[in-house]
């Protein structure tokens, strides 16, 4: 009788450390995707995956990110990946294309907002020793120069006392290279020593270090015209627009609305395949 006492307090004890530390099993539901919300990890039903061939004129950057996840799955040592550069060129595509390819082997990803970095060494106690192999995401991650964050986030990423788990890797997305604004005065910021010498101000080298905390760092940049009209041609015969334009009237058609639009992204050219679909009829495309 005691000993059945003694297992029945071990499952009860187990069971209020989960509810205590207020977190969702990993796998609830047999998920793959997470958010980190008041902590705690809540389950997306219904991840948003992108097919990582489908991202064109990014390819060298997608073929490295593609392979440090599969050495992190294989349970290789991977780095902590920045994804920078313009925006609509597939830098968060980018990552679910990579849920939607490793997904099977057991990768999981867990969204992390920026205002949540905090919490990230609360995370790490949850998913450490877990079989699976977690990518915290941080979508269009950057920082004002009065934000304090950056600070503990820099510990996290690399100069902590706190191990990191071997299980879990951090992958960010930015539109910036440099996750901290920079101004024209701090690279001519000196201070002059009592016999002229000179000390270059420290402010630069402090913003910079965030981004170099990354193990990896991968540009996502702006597209020329050639490479937007690949992009246009792939979006188009996904949903059939190349049966009911020439090539010469789908490019004329995309090329104006990149102008209209200012940009000529990967966004852009979805948009802008759409947009042309819906106007055939009504000539506004």
């Amino acid at each position: 009788m005691l000993g059945r006492i003694d297992r029945l307090l071990d499952l009860a004890e187990q069971r209020l450390g989960v509810e205590g530390n207020g977190t969702a099993p990993p796998e609830a539901d047999g998920a793959w995707a997470f958010r980190w919300r008041g902590a705690s990890l809540e389950p997306i039903e219904h991840p948003d995956l992108y097919p990582l061939d489908g991202l064109i004129g990014v390819e060298r950057s997608v073929a490295r990110l593609r392979a440090n996840l599969a050495a992190f799955v294989a349970g290789a040592p991977a780095l902590d990946t920045l994804l920078y550069g313009e925006r609509g060129t597939g830098k968060s595509s980018a990552v679910r294309g990579l849920l939607r390819e490793f997904g099977p082997s057991g990768l999981r990803l867990v969204e992390v907002r920026r205002n949540e970095l905090r919490d990230l060494p609360a995370i790490d106690r949850v998913l450490r020793g877990r079989s699976e192999r977690f990518a915290l995401f941080c979508d269009d991650l950057s920082f004002e120069e009065v934000d304090a964050t950056y600070i503990e986030f820099k510990a996290v990423l690399d100069g902590g006392l706190e191990a990191r788990p071997e299980n879990v890797l951090i992958l960010a997305t930015s539109n910036r290279r440099h996750l901290i604004p920079e101004r024209m005065w701090e690279n001519l910021e000196t201070t002059r020593g009592p016999e002229g010498e000179l000390h270059p101000g420290e402010t630069t080298e402090e913003k910079i270090s965030l981004s170099d905390r990354f193990g990896l760092l991968l540009p996502f940049l702006g597209f020329d015209q050639p490479t937007y009209l690949r992009i246009i041609e792939y979006h188009a015969r996904e949903i059939g627009l190349l049966d009911k334009l020439t090539r010469d009237e789908l490019n004329h058609r995309a090329l104006r609305f990149a102008l209209q639009r200012g940009s000529r992204s990967g966004r852009t050219a979805r948009h802008a395949c759409i947009a042309i679909l819906q106007g055939l009829e009504g000539g506004a495309i």
